[in-house]
């Protein structure tokens, strides 16, 4: 992101292979700074916590030994685990840190669903209820899917001309703008803003208006909900504008001779994409607030009470299963959803591409992309 504020990173990202290895160099120092900090953090915060059983405190001997050790481990396995991801990357198929998270979602699926099973078996959850998770589980899927997969396609012709004796040009194509251009990135940045203020109230207790603050910013409120979907429509946007500029799009088809029918090529062809742009990103923000917000309001439901001047009535107005949530600890949505749909989708698109690459069939049987010999 900040290659976009900062033109010393922008030059690099502008001179190719080497560019890129300088910036993935920053990159790493500032993953480990960010988890020197974090790792402090969390030993301070471990240091002021007490055995619920006993009363007794949970580090037996605080001190910086204990805050050193911890800061020690933690920034190592980040290393590790970083430069697992990166040799996953150069060595196998799709983003290895990616994957990493994937896998480290995916492997606790199996716990959730027998624990919601054994929710059903002692009465904590009804029929009712579990019926309406798998409708809900199974619409959501099927909606980030189709999303994810949904792109709006620019027409683009190519004039003809003539180079020598040769003629190129005069084909038709298209530019696929994709929905959710963003992808995950919008919620992720939204929901580690707005997780801020409370890790701070955690690690570094404090009073007064902050701790009147954070407790605005816990999930059911209606402060956290309404900066959250506002956060994830602007990241939206934001990182949108980021990895695709309409500008150089328009003066790259202007080089080559194409042009969108009935457009003239140069500023006003980057303006018409960049108005489908902004339109087709609206609809994606909004898909990812209402993906991202739905556990939430499974879970814990949505504090109607706390809306100023019509708190109270709203709550006698909307049925229990909108303030209180349906109580369900097990659930489909959010960020662990888009993070399972949209890394198993690329990581099928690169097999099917090398499958390809060496002349064999599709990875799935009724896909359209058939290698050479299919």
């Amino acid at each position: 992101m900040l290659t976009v504020v900062w033109p010393y990173l922008e030059r690099l990202s502008k001179e190719g292979e080497l560019g890129r290895r300088k910036i993935t160099q920053y990159t790493r120092y500032s993953t480990i700074a960010l988890c020197v900090v974090q790792s402090m953090a969390i030993a301070i915060f471990l240091e002021r916590q007490t055995n619920i059983a006993g009363g007794l405190p949970l580090v037996y001997e605080p001190g910086w030994s204990f805050r050193l050790m911890t800061v020690l481990t933690l920034t190592t396995g980040t290393a590790f685990i970083m430069w697992l991801g990166e040799q996953i990357t150069e060595r196998g198929i799709g983003n290895g840190m990616s994957l990493i998270i994937f896998a480290g979602i995916v492997v606790g699926l199996p716990t959730a669903v027998l624990t919601t099973l054994d929710q059903m078996r002692s009465g904590a959850i009804g029929l009712f209820t579990l019926i309406a998770l798998v409708v809900v589980m199974v619409l959501v899927i099927g909606a980030v899917v189709f999303i994810e997969r949904g792109h709006r396609r620019v027409t683009v012709q190519y004039a003809k001309r003539v180079v020598g004796r040769r003629m190129y040009g005069g084909t038709s194509t298209h530019i696929p703008l994709k929905v959710n251009t963003g992808g995950v990135i919008p919620v992720i940045f939204a929901s580690s803003i707005l997780a801020f203020p409370a890790t701070a109230a955690t690690a570094f207790p404090v009073g007064g208006w902050f701790q009147t603050v954070t407790d605005q910013l816990q999930n059911g409120m209606p402060a956290y909900y309404l900066l959250f979907v506002g956060g994830i429509i602007f990241f939206a946007y934001f990182y949108t504008a980021i990895i695709f500029n309409p500008d150089d799009v328009a003066e790259n088809m202007r080089k080559y001779g194409g042009f969108i029918p009935g457009i003239r090529p140069g500023k006003r062809t980057a303006e018409h994409i960049d108005t489908i742009l902004t339109r087709i990103t609206f609809a994606g923000s909004i898909y990812l607030a209402l993906v991202a917000v739905m556990p939430d309001l499974m879970i814990t439901g949505f504090r109607a009470d706390a809306v100023p001047f019509i708190g109270d009535q709203l709550d006698v107005l909307l049925p229990g299963f909108i303030t209180n949530g349906l109580g369900v600890t097990f659930y489909f949505g959010g960020t662990s959803l888009l993070i399972i749909v949209g890394v198993s989708m690329d990581t099928v698109q690169q097999v099917e591409s090398q499958l390809i690459m060496r002349h064999y069939d599709g990875f799935m049987k009724k896909t359209r992309i058939r290698g050479r010999r299919g």
